[in-house]
């Protein structure tokens, strides 16, 4: 190849990729477009991708803001852009979408999204400070890590797609009592706890908000009918007021209660770092103890956790929940 063909190859590849770093209606500002051309290992100039954005300006949908400096996009009477190319910093965040959240998206979500994970891959099959971070970056569970259960593809499809679509679910689930029954459900959400993925849902005979583990269904087929929603049901509502801990007592709702620990103040630390609940407060005792309040749902997996502190707690309050901590620790 010629100095010029190179040259030549170069500007088109640069071009290509400042185009693909427009959008359709923020505008994107040219310091910007430098600094991620220079991720790619593209150093250039302000001056040479202003002229780069003016020569494409000519053929392509793309306008400027008149202001200093500028700002480009797509115009929005343009057709949708599918360029087949992703900077290194899109292409982590589709691996990274792939390997961690993948198992929760719809199989139907998942065969639309599947050439972008392979042009992400292709986008990061040469190596570069970008693509290690896919290598440097892992996310652990924070107790005991387990094997995920198995779950019943064809089932599990269903219910995405009952989600998706906002239809009711007709469905064999196994309890764990082993017994199977047949339900119909209205989905409300999805939930992944530790190894867990958790269906959120109400039973099609006016029952509470409740929660189904994914592993134990065993069939499932999707309903005609639109799935009835609770009225003002919020998914964060839900999960915040404990739902996911679950219930002390699984026939009424997990209730709030005003927590109070004393501690060794040597061994709170935690409670310095990561706080119980926003309106938590650390008061000192004496020279040595602390006391932590916090309003918390009281839930079984609060129970779990503060067991998980052996000795370490020296009072616990109220006494109901003294009790379901110490009942079998």
């Amino acid at each position: 190849m010629s100095t010029q063909e190179k040259e030549t190859s170069n500007s088109l590849y640069r071009q290509w990729q400042t185009l693909s770093l427009l959008g359709t209606g923020k505008w994107t500002g040219t310091r910007f477009i430098q600094e991620s051309l220079a991720r790619e290992g593209i150093n250039v100039s302000l001056r040479t991708i202003q002229r780069d954005l003016n020569q494409l300006a000519q053929r392509f949908l793309i306008e400027n803001n008149k202001e200093t400096p500028q700002g480009w996009r797509w115009k929005s009477d343009a057709p949708i852009q599918s360029l087949p190319h992703m900077t290194s910093s899109q292409a982590v965040t589709f691996m990274m979408v792939e390997e961690h959240l993948k198992h929760l998206l719809p199989p139907s979500l998942i065969d639309e999204m599947n050439p972008w994970f392979d042009l992400a891959r292709r986008s990061l099959s040469s190596q570069n400070n970008v693509r290690q971070w896919v290598n440097r970056v892992r996310i652990v569970p924070a107790s005991q890590p387990l094997i995920p259960p198995t779950i019943n593809q064809q089932a599990q499809q269903t219910i995405y797609e009952g989600l998706l679509q906002d239809k009711q679910i007709e469905c064999l689930y196994q309890g764990r009592g082993r017994e199977e029954k047949s339900y119909i459900l209205n989905p409300l959400g999805l939930v992944q706890k530790g190894a867990i993925i958790y269906l959120i849902c109400t039973r099609n005979d006016g029952s509470d908000v409740q929660t189904f583990a994914l592993h134990r269904f065993k069939a499932a087929t999707l309903s005609k009918q639109r799935a009835l929603h609770p009225v003002n049901f919020d998914i964060d509502r839900y999960i915040d007021a404990g739902g996911l801990g679950f219930r002390i007592d699984s026939n009424k709702p997990s209730e709030l209660v005003q927590l109070k620990l004393t501690m060794r103040d040597y061994d709170a630390q935690t409670f310095y770092e990561s706080q119980l609940s926003k309106d938590q407060v650390i008061t000192n005792l004496n020279h040595q103890d602390i006391e932590i309040q916090a309003t918390v749902p009281f839930t079984s997996q609060l129970v779990w956790w503060l067991r998980s502190f052996g000795n370490k707690i020296l009072k616990i309050e109220p006494i109901e929940v003294a009790q379901q901590v110490y009942e079998e620790s």
